[in-house]
């Protein structure tokens, strides 16, 4: 599925874009899938049902995290995913010793539907289960056919230590490879798609090994923006706090939409 010769090929470059890319490291690929394959892929998919858990913080936001059910193409998108020949991709473009997660908890297909939103956001750093797994990059694959820019839905990315910031449009079969840090915010604003069309995507997160953290753990945290409600601002305040408790007292619920 994925167009392993085309990376292959141009590891040096996309390296060089990667590591230099503002505000903070970021890479753009184009069609990264065999364009048949992915259309296939594509048509498999329904409209989903399971609403995400960011709660106040995301509008008509949806998700499946076990989109390899769905169809022969999604499984081999998955399995080439998280395959050893993409983590070494991965490792070179990075310059990190990164694997991705095969069982890719918290990711899967999402889809955003009428005025759905993200709001600003740094995403947890330690992996839930796997402790010393530190999150190093999201990997996110776009299925919006058709897209144009009036649909709005771009993701947005912003530096907290110098507020610079980007833009990125998400069109069909483009791959967006995004640093995950203590600074790295991403998001995306309310969308405009058409009637019956949904700002759709595929999320994967690689990790690298730390024998001792290098950061308090924490969960998302979000970063509403200055015209938020009052209530929406004190979640956000307090929200990882309150996720850590639930997880201590009832698990991890992130990865239950199957």
């Amino acid at each position: 599925m994925i167009n392993f010769d085309q990376l292959e090929n141009n590891l040096d470059e996309l390296r060089l874009k990667y590591l230099t890319a503002n505000p903070y490291p970021h890479l753009v690929i184009d069609d990264f899938c065999d364009k048949e394959a992915l259309n296939r892929a594509y048509d498999s998919i329904p409209e989903l049902e399971n609403k995400s858990r960011d709660y106040a913080f995301a509008n008509n936001k949806f998700e499946k995290s076990n989109y390899k059910v769905l169809g022969t193409e999604l499984e081999e998108l998955y399995n080439d995913l998280s395959s050893e020949r993409f983590n070494k991709i991965l490792s070179y473009i990075v310059n990190k010793d990164i694997f991705v997660d095969p069982k890719n908890h918290g990711g899967g297909l999402h889809q955003g539907k009428k005025n759905s939103f993200l709001d600003m956001h740094l995403d947890f750093n330690y992996h839930p289960i796997n402790k010393n797994w530190y999150r190093e990059l999201n990997l996110l694959l776009y299925l919006n056919k058709g897209w144009k820019e009036e649909y709005k839905g771009h993701l947005k990315l912003v530096d907290l230590r110098t507020e610079e910031a980007e833009e990125v449009a998400v069109p069909f079969n483009r791959l967006i490879i995004q640093q995950c840090g203590p600074y790295t915010l991403h998001g995306y604003e309310m969308t405009n798609f058409p009637e019956g069309n949904y700002r759709t995507s595929i999320a994967t997160y690689a990790y690298q090994i730390h024998k001792n953290h290098i950061e308090e753990p924490r969960t998302t945290d979000w970063r509403p923006n200055e015209d938020a409600s009052f209530l929406k601002k004190q979640l956000a305040k307090n929200y990882n706090v309150l996720v850590q408790t639930k997880n201590k007292l009832f698990g991890s619920g992130t990865a239950k939409n199957q």
